[in-house]
């Protein structure tokens, strides 16, 4: 099992980066994709088609989220942190993704750069 954590800087307020992340409506503007979201703690969530499901730990308020990834046959829950700094003209997204399955990480190291917040940078770019 492995770890990941990286910074990623979006050109948005942390609040419309939450809301990005949060509702179902805002994920598929950035995502193209339909997704199922919500902010109650243990509510299960699904995006891009069911490749990332989970369940829903932790929420504040424009500030953090916290998420149960799934993947199959690992008993160890891997655990997603992405947390909302505001900075000069944006914010800061700390992202830290533990007990990542050795055989996923490379595919999920890629995702998170290119789909998950290359994605989210470009939505708020343009």
């Amino acid at each position: 099992m492995k770890d990941f954590k990286k910074y990623y800087y979006v050109p948005a307020t942390p609040g419309e980066i939450y809301l990005a992340l949060t509702i179902p409506a805002t994920i598929e503007l950035w995502t193209g994709e339909a997704a199922e979201m919500s902010t109650e703690p243990n509510s299960e969530f699904s995006m891009w088609e069911g490749s990332i499901v989970g369940k829903n730990l932790e929420f504040e308020q424009d500030k953090k989220i916290v998420q149960q990834w799934y993947f199959d046959g690992h008993p160890e829950p891997s655990i997603v942190t992405i947390k909302l700094h505001p900075d000069k003209s944006g914010t800061s997204v700390e992202l830290r993704h533990t007990n990542i399955p050795d055989t996923e990480y490379d595919d999920l190291a890629e995702g998170w750069d290119n789909s998950y917040f290359g994605s989210l940078i470009d939505f708020f770019e343009d």
